[in-house]
C-alpha cells in the first residue's frame, strides 16, 4: 500500500513539474513577465483609483487585433417596403465573439410607378430572388471567406471579395453554355428562314415645283443591351462596406475618415470639403399626371458660399412654398396670360404628390411650367436664381425614346429626335441660364448628340453621365470615362462594388478633370453610410432626392451632423466656385487662345444668404 501510494505521488509531482514547465514556456514565448512586471510597476507608481479598470485599458492595448468571426446576411425592408440586404459583422474580440455593426445596401433596381401588372410582378420575383442569392452567400460562402481577416485591412477583404465574384461569374458563364448545349441537343434544328424578295421599286411622285426635299432621318440607333447584373451580386458590395464600417468602429472613428484613409492611403490630416447639395424639389417626369415627360427631377443646388445647413434650409424653405401654392386654389387669371406656374386656359391646376425620389411630383403641362414655379418661389423668397443658388434637370433621356417613332417624347405627342433635342436644351439653358448641370439628356446611344451638347453648352453647364454611364466595373475593366462625352458621372455604391473599386473610380475620375457625383439609388434604405462615403471620397456633388421620406432625410441629418463636427474640428474646407470647361480641345484652347479664361465666365463670389435671415427681414420690412 505504501509503495503504491508513494508511486502515485511522485506521479502527480512529475506531472505538475511538467505543468509549471509547460506554463513558464507557454507565459516566456508570449512575453508575459516582462509585461506583467512593467504594468504592475507602472501602476504602483500611478496608483489610480480604479486600480483593475486600469489593468484592463492596460490589457486591451497588448490584446491581439479583432479578426472577423463571421458575417450574417438577412433580408430586410427598404424605405419603400421592398426586399434588400443587411450585413452584420461579428469580430473576434479579446476571444469573444461580439457583433460591431449593421449595414444595409439598396438594390439596383428602378422604381417604376406606372408598370405594366405582369412588368411589376416580373420585376418584384426578379428582386427577391436577387436578395435571397445574396443572403446565401454571405451566410454560406462570404462568412468563411472572410473568417480570421483583420476588418482593418479593407484592400485583402476587396481582393478576396473580388476573387469569389470573379468564380461566381464564371460558374455562371459555364451554367449557361452547358444548358445551351442540352437545349440544342435535345431540340432539332430550325429549318434555314426564306426571306421573302425585296418589294418592287416604288415609282417616286414628280416633285412639285418650289418644295424642297425633307431632310431624311438616319435611323435610330437600337438600345444597348443592359449589362448584366450578377443575381447575389449586391452581397459583395454590402459586406465590403460592412467591413469597411467595422474598421472605423473599431478604431474609434467616423467612417467618412477611414474612407479617407483609404482613398489618401494615410492618415487624413488634410481638411475635408462637404460635398455641393443636389436637392430634388419637383418631379415632373414620364410616370407624372402632366403632359410634360422631360423633367424626371428639377434639381436645386445652392451656391457653393453656403454652408451645408445654410443649403438644407433654403431647399426646405423652397419645398415649403411649394406646397402652400400647391395646396392653394389657382387664381382667375386672363385667358391669355400665364401665372407664375405657367397654366394657361384649359390646362390643369398644378398638383403634386410625394415620390419615391423624396419630392413632389406635379402635373406640368409646358417645359417652362415648374422653372417657372420655382423662379416664382425664390422671388417670393428674395432668392436670386443663377446667384443665391442653380438648377440642375435629370432629364432621364433613356425614358423619353419612343422606338416605335425614332424620336424622343419630350410632352405627350410632341415628339424631337436627337438633333432637335440638343436645339432644345441650347434654347432652355439661354432663356434659363441658371440651369447648371443637365443630367443624362440624351441616351448613351446618341453619341454624335452627347459631342455635339457638350461643345455648344459646355461653357455654360455642366453635361452629366448618369444611366448613360457604364457601370464602375465596367468603366474601371475599360478605364474609359469619356463615353458619352460628358463633364463629369454619376456613381452608385450598388452590387460588386467594393470600397476600394469606389477609391479607384475617384481617382480616375478625379486624375481626367472630371467630376464625381455620389448618388443615391430610386429605391433607398434608411443606412446613412452613402453621406460618409461622400465626404471621405470627396465628390464634388452629392445627390440625395428630396428632403422628405425618412430613407432620405436620415441622409440628409449625417450631412448636417458631418458638417458639424469637421467645423469643431476646425478641418471643414471651402468649395470653390463652379468653373464649367469644353469638352472638344479645339474650342478650349481657341478660348485660351482668344485670352478668355473659364473663371471669367463665371461670376464672382458671393456673400452666404442664410434663407431663414431672408425671410426674417422681409418680414421686417
Amino acid at each position: 500500500m505504501g509503495e503504491e501510494g508513494g508511486g502515485r505521488g511522485c506521479g502527480t509531482t512529475r506531472e505538475l513539474q511538467k505543468l509549471k514547465q509547460q506554463a513558464m514556456e507557454y507565459y516566456r514565448e508570449n512575453d508575459v513577465p516582462r509585461r506583467l512586471e512593467e504594468l504592475l510597476n507602472s501602476t504602483f507608481y500611478l496608483q489610480p483609483a480604479d486600480v483593475y479598470g486600469h489593468l484592463a485599458n492596460c490589457f486591451a492595448e497588448l490584446a491581439m487585433p479583432p479578426t472577423i468571426s463571421k458575417v450574417v446576411g438577412k433580408s430586410v425592408l427598404d424605405g419603400l417596403g421592398l426586399p434588400t440586404l443587411q450585413v452584420e459583422v461579428f469580430c473576434t474580440i479579446q476571444n469573444l465573439p461580439k457583433s460591431v455593426c449593421c449595414v444595409t445596401i439598396p438594390t439596383h433596381f428602378d422604381v417604376c410607378e406606372n408598370a405594366l401588372p405582369e412588368l411589376a410582378d416580373a420585376e418584384a420575383a426578379e428582386r427577391s430572388l436577387a436578395v435571397s442569392a445574396a443572403v446565401q452567400w454571405v451566410n454560406e460562402s462570404i462568412t468563411e471567406e472572410v473568417r480570421g481577416l483583420a476588418p482593418s485591412k479593407q484592400a485583402e477583404v476587396d481582393g478576396v471579395l473580388r476573387t469569389f465574384f470573379a468564380n461566381k461569374v464564371q460558374e455562371d458563364k459555364e451554367r449557361k453554355e452547358l444548358e445551351k448545349i442540352q437545349e440544342d441537343s435535345a431540340g432539332t434544328v430550325p429549318p434555314p428562314e426564306i426571306l421573302p424578295p425585296p418589294p418592287p421599286p416604288t415609282k417616286k411622285r414628280a416633285q412639285k415645283p418650289g418644295k424642297k426635299d425633307s431632310p431624311i432621318e438616319k435611323p435610330v440607333i437600337p438600345p444597348e443591351p443592359a449589362e448584366p447584373v450578377l443575381c447575389g451580386s449586391m452581397a459583395i458590395g454590402a459586406v465590403s462596406l460592412a467591413v469597411a464600417k467595422t474598421s472605423a468602429i473599431l478604431g474609434s472613428i467616423p467612417l467618412y475618415l477611414h474612407i479617407a484613409s483609404l482613398k489618401h492611403s494615410q492618415e487624413q490630416s488634410a481638411p475635408l470639403t462637404m460635398p455641393l447639395l443636389m436637392a430634388s424639389v419637383v418631379s415632373c417626369g414620364k410616370s407624372s399626371p402632366g403632359k410634360l415627360n422631360l423633367m424626371k427631377e428639377v434639381i436645386c443646388i445652392p451656391h457653393p458660399g453656403l454652408t451645408t445647413k445654410q443649403g438644407v434650409e433654403m431647399v426646405l424653405e423652397i419645398q415649403k412654398q411649394i406646397n402652400k401654392i400647391l395646396e392653394l386654389p389657382p387664381p382667375p387669371k386672363p385667358e391669355n396670360k400665364k401665372g407664375l406656374n405657367g397654366n394657361k386656359r384649359g390646362q390643369q391646376p398644378v398638383t403634386g404628390k410625394m415620390s419615391h425620389l423624396g419630392c413632389l411630383t406635379i402635373n406640368c403641362d409646358t417645359i417652362e411650367q415648374p422653372l417657372l414655379l420655382i423662379q416664382g418661389v425664390c422671388a417670393n423668397l428674395e432668392l436670386q436664381l443663377g446667384i443665391n443658388l442653380h438648377l440642375a434637370i435629370n432629364c432621364a433621356g433613356h425614358e423619353l425614346m419612343d422606338y416605335s417613332k425614332g424620336k424622343y417624347e419630350v410632352l405627350t405627342g410632341t415628339y424631337k429626335n436627337a438633333a432637335e433635342m440638343v436645339d432644345l436644351y441650347v434654347e432652355l439653358i439661354s432663356k434659363y441660364p441658371s440651369i447648371i448641370a443637365l443630367i443624362d439628356p440624351l441616351r448613351k446611344e446618341d453619341s454624335e448628340q452627347w459631342d455635339g451638347i457638350s461643345h455648344a453648352l459646355g461653357s455654360k453647364c455642366y453635361i452629366i453621365a448618369g444611366t448613360a454611364s457604364k457601370s464602375i466595373s465596367k468603366l474601371l475593366e475599360l478605364e474609359n470615362i469619356s463615353t458619352p462625352s460628358a463633364h463629369g458621372l454619376i456613381i452608385k455604391h450598388t452590387n460588386q462594388t467594393t470600397m476600394s473599386d469606389l477609391v479607384e473610380i475617384t481617382n480616375l475620375i478625379d486624375s481626367r478633370k472630371h467630376i464625381t457625383v455620389l448618388g443615391s439609388t430610386e429605391g433607398e434604405s434608411s443606412d446613412d453610410s452613402l453621406v460618409d462615403l461622400a465626404v471621405g471620397l470627396g465628390v464634388q456633388f452629392v445627390k440625395l432626392g428630396g428632403p422628405s421620406r425618412g430613407e432620405r432625410v436620415t441622409k440628409y441629418n449625417r450631412l448636417l451632423a458631418i458638417e458639424e463636427e469637421l467645423i469643431q474640428n476646425g478641418t471643414l474646407g471651402f468649395n470653390e466656385e463652379h468653373t464649367f470647361f469644353y469638352l472638344n480641345e479645339n474650342a478650349e484652347k481657341a478660348l485660351e487662345a482668344a485670352g478668355v479664361g473659364a473663371a471669367e465666365l463665371l461670376p464672382g463670389a458671393l456673400e452666404p444668404i442664410f434663407p431663414t435671415e431672408v425671410v426674417e427681414q422681409s418680414a421686417k420690412s
